[in-house]
């Protein structure tokens, strides 16, 4: 597997050397002490602690703890493609991002013009999820619906500081299965959502709040960390990390050629997110870059060494209206739902 590069050149907009240390360290480990990162940095503990409140206050990163449902069997995700009328593009995905039940909202090249990923209970509130709240929206034109059949990567297996791929990835370039996901009860769930309000809460304040001991909840935290459905990462845009340019395909993949393809795939770290879907294409994928040419040698590269593929559709992502869960900017426009998407 091709080791990324670490951030020297193309750095994202405003953030110096010492800003990238930072997130280095916190991208391997979201909830380490100042003090631990401090050390790491070489810098004063306080000088770590303003540069993240800087980077958090403005947007430009978060903290995301979410359980991800894929991984526990719970409801149905979908990917959406909406057509727009001329001129309504912008109002409708401005809408569709407000929906508590979108987790990515996000205009691109061609054809259909938003493109959404959400998550619903179960198939009949899918349908009206997709035919009432979408489908009556004024502007919008067509959509298409695939169910996500099967979740390989997420943002959380794209690691632009790492050499090493995560569990996940590794399962997903070796062909294996991913173990069983643990069971999660109620204080599982109470401890997650504390996370998602502050994901570097101490354990000490975490066991107080859910009335357990502190023993208790640092080996509920630990258990949960240790396997692949809770999701606690630090997120910022790809831009941000000096990835500016975004791209989103499908492909069309005989089932016969479907496992290759994935361990392939699952090799090239500028791939970020990556599923099985219903439908006529057996693939979608996202992938981030430096500029357009590193896109077009990833694409002539890696399209290339795929077999039997019968159809392949690219776009590049124009605007993000939101991303694994929350509202453009990174805000506190929209709550976590869950961070497989973006």
């Amino acid at each position: 597997m091709t080791a990324p590069r670490e951030l020297r050149h193309g750095a994202g907009p405003g953030l110096d050397a010492l800003d990238h240390a930072i997130l280095k360290v916190l991208h391997r480990d979201p909830r380490a002490p100042f003090a631990e990162v401090a050390a790491a940095v070489g810098a004063h503990e306080r000088t770590v602690a303003r540069r993240l409140e800087r980077m958090t206050a403005d947007g430009r990163v978060a903290f995301v703890a979410a359980l991800v449902p894929e991984y526990q069997y719970e409801g149905v995700t979908a990917e959406v493609a909406v057509r727009c009328a001329p001129g309504r593009v912008h109002e409708v995905a401005l809408t569709l991002a407000a929906l508590e039940e979108t987790r990515s909202v996000e205009v691109a090249t061609g054809a259909l013009d938003v493109f959404v990923e959400l998550h619903a209970p179960g198939h009949d509130a899918l349908l009206t999820l997709v035919d009432t709240a979408i489908g009556r929206l004024d502007g919008v034109v067509d959509i298409h619906s695939a169910v996500v059949l099967r979740l390989l990567l997420t943002a959380s297996d794209w690691a632009p500081y790492d050499d090493e791929p995560t569990d996940v990835r590794r399962h997903a370039v070796e062909g294996t299965t991913l173990p069983e996901p643990p069971v999660v009860d109620e204080l599982d769930r109470r401890l997650v959502e504390l996370l998602r309000r502050d994901a570097r809460m101490s354990t000490t304040r975490l066991a107080r709040e859910l009335s357990v001991g502190e023993t208790t909840a640092r080996r509920r935290l630990a258990r949960l960390m240790d396997s692949h459905v809770l999701h606690l990462r630090l997120h910022a845009d790809p831009a941000v990390l000096g990835y500016p340019v975004e791209a989103r395909f499908r492909l069309g993949v005989p089932h016969r050629e479907l496992a290759q393809a994935i361990r392939l795939l699952a090799r090239e770290p500028a791939l970020r997110h990556l599923v099985v879907t219903s439908g006529g294409t057996s693939l979608l994928g996202y992938s981030s870059h430096r500029d357009t040419r590193d896109f077009q040698e990833f694409a002539t590269r890696v399209f290339a060494r795929l077999e039997g593929v019968t159809s392949t559709e690219t776009a590049l992502l124009m605007r993000t209206y939101k991303r694994a869960g929350f509202a453009s900017g990174g805000g506190e426009g929209a709550r976590a739902r869950g961070p497989a998407g973006g």
